[in-house]
Order: C-alpha cells, then sequence, then structure tokens
C-alpha cells in the first residue's frame, strides 16, 4: 500500500466533498475552454453571428432559418484549427416563420418579432438553390430546398441584445476567465517567490528593503492598481495577464518569506550550506520543495481573485475588447436588464463568475486543510 506523503494529502483532500466538488467543476470548465468551438452551438469566430431580428429571446427560443446566400470562398477548417479560432460563417440565414414555393419562386414570412407579422418576400428558388430547380430524382423541389437552405436552431440560454448565442459565448468566456487567472497566478507565484525567498534568507536590509516594497503594493486597492497598469500598457486581452499578474504577487510573497525565515535556521538547511551548496541550489532544492503545500493554497486563492479582477476590468473597458467574449464584458453590456424582463442577460454570466469563483475558494480551504498549513511538519 502507498503510504506516501502526497498520497495522504489526496485522500484527506478527496475526504472533503465540497473541494473535490469544486476541483471537479474547474476540469470540467477546463474541458469546456480547450474545446471551445467544437461544442459551441454557435462556431464562427467570438461567436459573433448577429442576428438583431432575434435580439433578446428568452431561453429556449427555437426558430427556423433561411440560408440566402453562400459563401463558396470560405475555406473549411480544420479541426485543431475550428477548436481554437472557430469556422467563418459559409452562408447568410435569416429567420423566418413560413415558406412556401410556388412557380420556381420562394415566399417567404420574415421573423420580426413574437407578435408581429412581416410582409411576404420573394426569393428566386435558382438564386437559393440552383440545383433545386432542375429536375431530379432525389426528391422534389421542395425537398431538395428543405435540405440545403432550411435549418433549425434551439437557443437554450437565448440571445443577447445584437441577437448572439448566450450559450456560445459563456462557454468561450471560460477560455478569458481561466487563461487570465492561470497567467496572472504564473507570474504572480514567479515574483512572489522570488522577492520573498530573497527577503527571507537574506534578512536584514535585503529584507527591509523588498518588505518597504511589498507594504507600498499591498496598501494600494488591487482594482485601482490593475487600472493602473491597464494604463501604462493599453487596453487588451494579454495586458491583463501582466496588469493581474502584477497586482497579486504580494500574497505570494509574504507566505514565502515567513516559510522561508522559518525554515532557514532548519538543521538540513545548515547542512546544505555546510556542504557548500550555493544560496540558489539551497532555496530551490531544499527549501522551496518544503513549502509548496502553502504556495498552491495561496495560488488557488489568487486564482480566483484574479478572474474577479479580470471581470472587473472588462466591465470597466479595460479587459477583453468586443467581440471578444468575456463574463465581465456581457453583464457591462446587459447589466441595465437586470430590472427588466431579460435579467438572465446579465443573471447569466454572474452566476458564471460566482460558480467559478466559489469553486476556487472551496479548492483553497481543501488544499489547506489537505496540506494542514498550520501545522505543517517540515521533512527532509
Amino acid at each position: 500500500m502507498d503510504n506516501s506523503p502526497s498520497r495522504k494529502v489526496w485522500l484527506k483532500f478527496k475526504r472533503n466533498k465540497f473541494a473535490f466538488a469544486g476541483l471537479i467543476f474547474i476540469l470540467l470548465l477546463m474541458a469546456m475552454g480547450i474545446l471551445g468551438y467544437l461544442i459551441t452551438p454557435i462556431d464562427s469566430p467570438d461567436a459573433n453571428t448577429q442576428m438583431v431580428q432575434i435580439s433578446k429571446v428568452p431561453p429556449g427560443s427555437k426558430f427556423t432559418f433561411l440560408i440566402i446566400q453562400k459563401y463558396p470562398n470560405v475555406e473549411k477548417v480544420n479541426f485543431l484549427q475550428k477548436m481554437l479560432y472557430g469556422q467563418k460563417p459559409q452562408f447568410k440565414s435569416i429567420p423566418i416563420t413560413s415558406y412556401k414555393i410556388i412557380n420556381n419562386q420562394v415566399l417567404v414570412h420574415e421573423y420580426i418579432g413574437k407578435e408581429e407579422t412581416s410582409k411576404e418576400s420573394v426569393y428566386s428558388l435558382k438564386e437559393l438553390c440552383a440545383n433545386c430547380a432542375i429536375p431530379s430524382k432525389e426528391g422534389t423541389p421542395e425537398q431538395r430546398f428543405e435540405k440545403t437552405n432550411i435549418y433549425k436552431q434551439k437557443f437554450l440560454f437565448g440571445t443577447d441584445i445584437y441577437g448572439r448565442d448566450l450559450l456560445s459565448r459563456l462557454i468561450l468566456g471560460i477560455r478569458v476567465s481561466l487563461s487570465v487567472g492561470l497567467m496572472a497566478v504564473f507570474i504572480s507565484l514567479f515574483i512572489g517567490i522570488s522577492l520573498g525567498a530573497i527577503a527571507g534568507y537574506f534578512g536584514g536590509k535585503v529584507d527591509d528593503a523588498i518588505s518597504w516594497f511589498m507594504n507600498v503594493v499591498w496598501s494600494l486597492p488591487s482594482l485601482l492598481l490593475v487600472i493602473a497598469i491597464s494604463f501604462a500598457l493599453g487596453k487588451g486581452f494579454w495586458q491583463i495577464f501582466i496588469a493581474v499578474g502584477l497586482s497579486t504577487w504580494v500574497d505570494v510573497a509574504r507566505l514565502v518569506r515567513g516559510q522561508v525565515m522559518a525554515l532557514k535556521e532548519v538543521e538540513f538547511v545548515e547542512a546544505a550550506r555546510a556542504l557548500g551548496f550555493s544560496t540558489s541550489r539551497t532555496i530551490i532544492k531544499h527549501i522551496l520543495p518544503n513549502i509548496a503545500g502553502p504556495i498552491l493554497v495561496v495560488a488557488s486563492s489568487n486564482f480566483a481573485s484574479a478572474i474577479l479582477l479580470e471581470t472587473g476590468l472588462s466591465f470597466l473597458g479595460f479587459g477583453a475588447q468586443p467581440p471578444m467574449p468575456s463574463w465581465g464584458g456581457m453583464i457591462k453590456e446587459h447589466y441595465g436588464y437586470i430590472i427588466m424582463d431579460a435579467a438572465y442577460l446579465a443573471v447569466l454570466p454572474g452566476l458564471a463568475i460566482m460558480f467559478t469563483v466559489y469553486a476556487f475558494n472551496v479548492l483553497a480551504i481543501g488544499l489547506r486543510d489537505a496540506f494542514d498549513v498550520k501545522g505543517q511538519n517540515v521533512t527532509v
């Protein structure tokens, strides 16, 4: 039977049902974010297919669409390209309520509202479907036309103010939130571990200088600091990584500084010095592995903070720029509808943020209990 420390930590973590459920939820979000356009109902880039006729339709709405124009020059991308970037639309369509074919003409009633009826529009059958007007054994012109130019689509979460599928944009918003959280945590860990380890190991004036700098950054409100950095770097998706990462490293640095100060006088560190090991090797090989548990705890907590900062930035217009789907940006576009008949437009991305942040918070609590950070025994 495996009695390794890592297995004991895992078994203790699994006993925390909320933390384990949070981990499963996060893994599910990661899978959805990676698959991206492969699982979204609308696979156009950024799910930005707009149809103002069906804007703000409620969840569960189903429509019939007529393809009125096909784009023959649009190349069909491969599996990987579609997963990462989506597929450019290969046709233009409109929502309709009914249609009929008479004398090689397609008579259509377009959808213009739930309780409104449009005038009848007339399209040439030959222009919409050249092969449908030619006699064939494959079926009647109506059957072939329905097969090639008519399709139905259900909007499980409804559409936004521009008529875009809300579910598709929510799924793609996972990529923004998780990627910003991941990169920001990497940046904060790199800066925080480096400065914290140096301050804790060397002490003296080095510690005083780094601690002073940490206190200055610590005293600044995180959101204002991120906004200031965003002003300096400019608006954009990649700038968020740096801005959020530069504002969340202090927690890591303070933790690492305290842990290193407690460990640097322990016997195995003294032995490493006596053997002539370099300072960098002593810190990296002997001290940091013994404080991995507390670092993981604060990293998971910072992940949640990074997601909240990103959504706040996007809400204020400094984050991911339209038409890139972002949960904070979606709330910004629709928060005015909370007191109207389309509250779901802002509530759904708000719930996505809430559940994701909650999952990371309970994960941090589970990791803290599993590693027993307060009563952690240092091992050689």
